[in-house]
């Protein structure tokens, strides 16, 4: 059995957005390089829902 540890393990992205936003870091505080798989998985972890999942549009009264 090899001596690894939790603590050796890279993280998650999305556990690292959503830590950030825990302990009150901006969102610009994002360590991954723009337009990165790890950026958009850290901004969802930051902003709790996955990038793909727009907002509902208003429902018209017409």
């Amino acid at each position: 059995m090899s001596p690894t540890s939790l603590h050796d393990t890279p993280q998650d992205p999305i556990r690292e957005g959503a830590r950030a936003r825990a302990h009150g870091r901006p969102k610009d505080a994002c360590p991954y390089p723009a337009n990165s798989a790890s950026r958009i998985a850290w901004l969802e972890g930051y902003d709790g829902v996955p990038a793909d999942h727009a907002p509902n549009p208003p429902l018209s009264n017409g």
